[in-house]
C-alpha cells in the first residue's frame, strides 16, 4: 500500500504546504486520537514541538483534532524528541507527538507519534491512521460534555534534565571539563546546557536563541563550522552538536576533528562491553553506517546488524533481538536500557563518562576506526522519483558491480525530503568518488 502521509520519520514537508497544513494536522489530531482509544477512561496525549515559526499553528490545529474526539491535552512547548517519548511513558498518556523536522531549516516542520510506551509507531498503525485521515470522521466527534481539555504543562524541563543526569552513575562528573553545546536553536536549548552545568562542566553554549527563523542555520549537528571554530577559540575539551529536536548527536574532539555516529557507537560498544552491560555482543546500524566501523566491530569479538535508513526501524531491530546499542551514522544513538528513540544528550552524557572514566583526551576515545572511503551525494528532484526509469535501474546495476568484492552501493529515496541519496564506499578512493559522480549525473539527467 502506498503511503500518501508517513514517511521513515513520521509526517513531513514544507510548512503551511501539504501534508503540514492546519486542516490536515486536525485531521492527524483526530485520527491518532481515535486510533489510539483504549477502554473508557479520560484519553491523554502529551504534545512537544522544536523552536520553529510554524510549531505555533501545527499545535493549535493537533490540540483541535485531539480534544474534538474527546482526548486530553498536555502541551509541553519546546522540548527535545526522546523528551516526549520518555514523558508519554511518565504521564501514564495515549499518545505523544512530536511537532519537528527534525535537522532540516525553518520551512519545513514534521509530525512525530509515539505509542503510550514511547516507541515510534509501526508501519500497520501509521497504515490505520493514514486510513482514519482520509474517511468523513464526523461520527467520532465527541460529545460536548466529553471534550477534551488542552494545557500547558511547565514542569517538564526539569523533569527531562534530571532523567538525563540519572542515566550516569552517581559518581560520574564533569568537572574540569570545557564543553561547547551547540543546540542548533532547538529544542533543547534549554535542557543541554543546564544539564551539563548541573553535573559539574564549564558550559559555552551556541544555537541558544531560537526566534523562529534560525533553527539548523549553520549550526547544529549538520553544520559543525561554528562549534570547531568555537572549540578552538575556548580550548574545549570536547563539542557536542545537536540537531533541532535534539535527537541526534555530532561530537567535535578538542582538536577540532568531528566524531559521527559511527564512531560513537564503536566507543559505547566496546566500553559497555568491557564492563558487562552489553546486551549481545553486537549493536544494529543501517546500511549508511561505514564498513570500518563493521571491520572494527569484529576485531574486538563484536557483530554489527544492519537495519534499512530510519531508527525506527534500527529500534524495532533491536527490540526483537534484544540488543541495547544502536543507532545512525548522522547522530541518532538509541541506548535501550534508558531510552526508546535516540537521544543526543543522553548519548553525549555516555561518551563524556567515558572520557572521564578513562582520562583520555576525547581524540583517543572518539576515534576508533579509520572510515572507509565514502562519497554520498543528494540529488533533489520534483515530481516523480527519477530512481523508477529503466536508465537509472540500469546505472546502478552496473555501479555495483564495479564495487563488487571491494566496497557497496547503497542509493535510496530519503523518506522525509524529495531527495535521491547516493552512498558508495570501497577501499579505491578514486574507484568510489568517479562511481558516485557518474551515477548522480545519469540520475540527475533523469529528474
Amino acid at each position: 500500500m502506498t503511503r500518501t502521509y508517513f514517511g521513515t520519520d513520521g509526517i513531513r514537508g514544507r510548512a503551511n504546504r501539504f501534508p503540514i497544513t492546519p486542516d490536515i494536522a486536525m485531521k492527524i489530531g483526530m485520527a491518532a486520537g481515535i486510533a489510539f482509544r483504549r477502554g473508557q477512561h479520560r484519553h491523554r496525549v502529551v504534545i512537544g514541538k522544536d523552536t520553529r515559526l510554524s510549531g505555533y499553528m501545527i499545535e493549535s490545529a493537533l490540540v483541535s483534532g485531539f480534544t474534538s474526539v474527546g482526548m486530553d491535552v498536555f502541551q509541553l512547548g519546546p522540548m527535545p524528541t526522546p523528551a516526549v517519548a520518555m514523558l508519554t511513558r511518565s504521564l501514564r498518556a495515549d499518545l505523544g507527538v512530536m511537532i519537528s523536522a527534525s535537522h532540516n531549516t525553518y520551512e519545513d516542520n514534521g509530525i512525530k507519534l509515539f505509542d503510550p510506551d514511547g516507541y515510534k509507531l509501526c508501519d500497520e498503525t501509521e497504515r490505520q491512521i493514514e486510513a482514519l485521515i482520509d474517511t468523513d470522521l464526523t461520527e467520532y466527534l465527541a460529545s460536548s460534555a466529553k471534550l477534551g481539555r488542552a494545557k500547558r504543562i511547565d514542569s517538564t524541563h526539569a523533569r527531562y534534565t534530571e532523567f538525563a543526569k540519572r542515566t550516569l552513575p552517581r559518581s560520574i562528573t564533569f568537572e574540569d571539563l570545557r564543553v561547547v553545546v551547540d543546540c542548533a536553536n532547538g529544542a533543547a536549548y534549554k535542557v543541554a546546557p543546564e544539564a551539563l552545568w548541573e553535573l559539574g562542566a564549564e558550559v559555552f553554549e551556541l544555537g541558544v536563541e531560537p526566534n523562529g527563523f534560525n533553527i539548523n542555520k549553520e549550526c547544529g549537528s549538520t553544520s559543525t563550522d561554528a562549534l570547531v571554530a568555537k572549540v578552538h577559540e575556548v580550548r574545549a575539551d570536547i563539542g557536542i552538536a545537536l540537531d533541532g529536536d535534539a535527537d541526534r548527536v555530532i561530537l567535535v574532539d578538542e582538536n577540532g576533528q568531528v566524531v559521527d555516529g559511527d564512531q560513537l557507537m564503536a566507543v559505547v560498544a566496546q566500553f559497555w562491553h568491557a564492563q558487562g552491560r552489553l546486551a549481545r555482543d553486537g549493536i544494529v546500524a543501517t546500511v549508511m553506517s561505514n564498513l570500518g566501523l563493521e571491520r572494527y566491530l569484529n576485531s574486538v569479538g563484536l557483530e554489527l546488524a544492519r537495519t534499512p535508513v530510519g531508527d525506527r526501524y534500527v529500534v524495532e531491530h533491536m527490540r526483537q533481538h534484544g540488543y541495547n546499542v544502536g543507532g545512525e551514522q548522522s547522530g541518532h544513538i538509541v541506548l535501550s536500557d534508558f531510552t526508546t528513540t535516540g537521544d543526543g544528550l543522553v548519548a553525549a552524557l555516555q561518551v563524556l563518562a567515558v572520557v572521564k572514566s578513562t582520562g583520555k583526551p576525547v581524540s583517543e576515545v572518539c576515534q576508533r576506526f579509520e572510515p572507509m572511503p565514502q562519497v554520498l551525494r543528494n540529488v533533489r528532484y520534483d515530481g516523480k522519483s527519477p530512481l523508477q526509469g529503466k536508465a537509472v535501474a540500469g546505472a546502478i546495476e552496473e555501479a555495483k558491480s564495479q564495487l563488487a568484492g571491494s566496497g557497496r552501493l547503497v542509493v535510496r529515496a530519503s523518506g522525509t525530503e524529495p531527495v535521491i541519496r547516493v552512498m558508495a564506499e570501497g577501499e579505491d578512493a578514486a574507484l568510489v568518488e568517479s562511481t558516485v559522480g557518474e551515477l548522480v549525473g545519469i540520475i540527475e539527467k533523469a529528474r
